[in-house]
């Protein structure tokens, strides 16, 4: 199957930097899409170009008062206490010039694949410079200003009227989404990340179900530290079968942190490339078994820029064009021209080596863990439907 998709992109996407020395860096974006251009996997007749969020679209998801303290902020014109109050101006999120601006690129971009997407100018849209799931109503938090992922779902609700299934892969929970919809049954939250209890943001445990008339539309599985590729892939695959043949989404919305790689600096799970070959493989085919393809995918975490993300995210370009991801040796120009600018040796392949890391000892304890978890979430599944059907 050969699928007509749109990559969102501007150059701009690198103003959303905090500081140099901040893990949150978006030349991983400029060196994706390098990547893809050097495989000749992406031309300029796939490219959708984003916009700016109105402050009407961004207040979606976000409070009129935490739009006016981004701005201030990004002019200077905010006190610390005034952005303690909002998170702007953590260790984690640093008041930065042109804040406002930068971040509403970001959320345009994703309201641009969104109504390719909706509007049936493309199947599939990515974007890469989205993803920023941990952005509240009234605060920001880990890295993410505003949240375009719950921007973009509340837009699809209001102008679409569709029901939305939100998956996300990213290491960390995607506690931001889940709480903007935590009580709507009609978008359905499934993250599965590394457990709170080692993690930031420490929640995202099975029993967050939703509240109210969205009970029974939040899932969550939290797996265990140094989980491999194996009991990782049997997780994601068991579960997002069920949720969605539950749900019966119109549109996909996923979410694609790279960082549950072992090589990644914030987390401590020990997958390899190959997680990053299966999960748009799973998103795409049943995007079109239950939403005719309509799919939308979003960036977000991935703190090794130089020898995992980019990989990581052009093999879901890949899979959304053709189903195959990419194998053998990396473009050579592309490995030149990076590895001067790169810290550490560059991978030249698109698999990892296969002595990249050792096994871990605990590997049968932590997939036993993990295969519990999943059991306990695939019963409430189970049970939602019987509700449901009663």
């Amino acid at each position: 199957m050969t699928c007509h998709a749109g990559f969102v992109y501007s150059d701009d996407f690198t103003t959303y930097r905090f500081r140099e020395d901040h893990p949150f860096n978006q030349m991983r974006v400029v060196m994706t899409k390098e990547l893809l251009e050097a495989a000749g996997a992406l031309s300029e007749k796939d490219m959708i170009a984003p916009r700016l969020a109105t402050e009407e679209e961004l207040s979606l998801a976000h409070s009129k008062k935490y739009i006016e303290a981004v701005k201030k902020a990004g002019q200077g014109l905010l006190t610390e206490d005034e952005g303690m109050e909002y998170g702007i101006g953590t260790e984690d999120t640093p008041i930065f010039k042109g804040m406002h601006k930068a971040s509403q690129l970001l959320v345009g971009s994703t309201l641009s694949a969104i109504d390719a997407v909706m509007e049936g100018n493309v199947k599939h849209a990515l974007n890469l410079g989205g993803g920023l799931h941990h952005g509240f109503e009234r605060k920001a938090s880990g890295f993410c200003i505003y949240n375009d992922g719950a921007v973009g779902i509340k837009y699809i609700r209001e102008k679409y009227k569709a029901k939305v299934l939100y998956v996300d892969t990213d290491a960390h929970h995607g506690d931001g989404v889940q709480w903007a919809f935590y009580d709507d049954p009609n978008v359905c939250t499934f993250s599965i990340h590394e457990t709170g209890r080692y993690l930031f943001p420490g929640t995202g445990n099975v029993n967050e179900r939703g509240l109210k008339e969205g009970y029974g539309y939040s899932f969550n599985i939290p797996i265990d530290a140094f989980t491999e590729d194996e009991s990782f892939l049997n997780v994601y695959e068991s579960a997002f079968r069920e949720i969605v043949d539950f749900f019966k989404p119109d549109v996909i919305v996923t979410q694609n942190g790279a960082d549950a790689h072992h090589f990644d600096p914030l987390t401590h799970l020990c997958s390899t490339m190959k997680i990053y070959e299966a999960i748009p493989k799973l998103a795409h085919e049943l995007a079109h078994e239950y939403c005719e393809g309509k799919w939308i995918a979003l960036g977000g975490g991935g703190y090794d820029i130089w020898r995992v993300v980019p990989r990581a995210w052009a093999q879901i370009w890949k899979v959304m064009n053709d189903q195959t991801p990419f194998q053998g040796s990396l473009p050579v120009e592309w490995v030149q021209k990076w590895q001067k600018e790169s810290p550490v040796n560059l991978i030249e392949t698109w698999h990892d080596p296969s002595d990249a890391f050792k096994p871990i000892p605990r590997r049968e304890e932590i997939t036993e863990k993990n295969k519990k978890v999943l059991a306990k979430a695939l019963q409430l599944i189970h049970n939602q439907k019987k509700f449901n059907s009663m």
